[in-house]
């Protein structure tokens, strides 16, 4: 390291460079002491001697650190600035890393704003529910809006019962089936038919799957089939679907010869 006996142009001391990036000395000494930022230079009095250069780097960790980067990632980020194309490279690198997170900001500010209004339309403090809504946000789950309907049981047995990938392979399937539904329905096909009763056996075999046979379920899936007047475009689709699949299930049951709402109440 140089060593001036004063303080030559275009050296700051560190007092001076921590003021003008709204740092502390400490914070410079640290990052210092583990090898981040060095002074360029040293008085003979031992005063560190930063440049204009030093600064630019220090905007670099100070970027990179409020976008999360840890230290040592920080330090593996850090660019040689010796030619234009080196600072400009830091740069574009900069610029991508903010990129990134503001998409990640934006997305967790749409998932609160999203938990906001589930909450509000919620009669009672969940913070089960919460925690479902906010995991099923982050897995991109388009059906987050469903957990508030279900109560704290069926909550409890679709946690232990199913994970991301075999959660959302069951909506897929379902809403495949609900569409074929709403075909049936829009082409007249008669609930009795042998093309309706396929679809609602598979349908029904669904059901069974979602309960593994677990018959004191289905009052609750019934209770949350019922919903009445619909706040979305799914809750619509459903209530459409109900209107076919319930005259369709009786005959389908009839023709069992069982009543599986019966069993349920035992």
């Amino acid at each position: 390291m140089v060593k001036y006996r004063a303080i030559p142009p275009g050296f700051m001391t560190v007092g001076e460079i921590a003021k003008k990036m709204g740092v502390t000395v400490r914070t410079l000494q640290y990052y210092d002491k583990e090898g981040l930022l060095s002074p360029s230079a040293e008085s003979e009095g031992g005063r560190r001697l930063y440049t204009d250069r030093d600064l630019i780097m220090l905007h670099q960790i100070l970027s990179l650190k409020s976008l999360g980067f840890s230290l040592d990632d920080i330090k593996q980020r850090l660019s040689s600035l010796e030619t234009p194309q080196e600072v400009a490279s830091a740069l574009t690198e900069q610029a991508d890393a903010i990129r990134r997170k503001i998409e990640q900001l934006t997305a967790s500010l749409t998932a609160i704003e999203r938990l906001k209004e589930e909450v509000l339309q919620m009669q009672t403090v969940s913070f089960k529910k919460y925690a479902d809504i906010i995991v099923n946000l982050q897995m991109q789950n388009e059906f987050y809006y469903l957990i508030k309907h279900f109560d704290d049981d069926t909550l409890d047995h679709i946690r232990s019962h199913f994970d991301k990938k075999s959660g959302l392979d069951f909506m897929d399937r379902f809403n495949g089936l609900s569409d074929e539904i709403l075909r049936l329905k829009k082409d007249h096909v008669p609930p009795e038919s042998e093309k309706s009763q396929q679809i609602v056996k598979m349908y029904w075999d669904l059901i069974m799957e979602f309960t593994e046979g677990d018959m004191s379920l289905l009052p609750k899936l019934m209770e949350f089939g019922n919903i009445g007047t619909a706040e979305n475009a799914w809750e619509e689709k459903q209530n459409s679907i109900n209107d076919y699949l319930e005259p369709a299930l009786q005959i389908y049951f009839t023709q069992l010869g069982v009543n599986p709402f019966g069993e349920a109440k035992k």
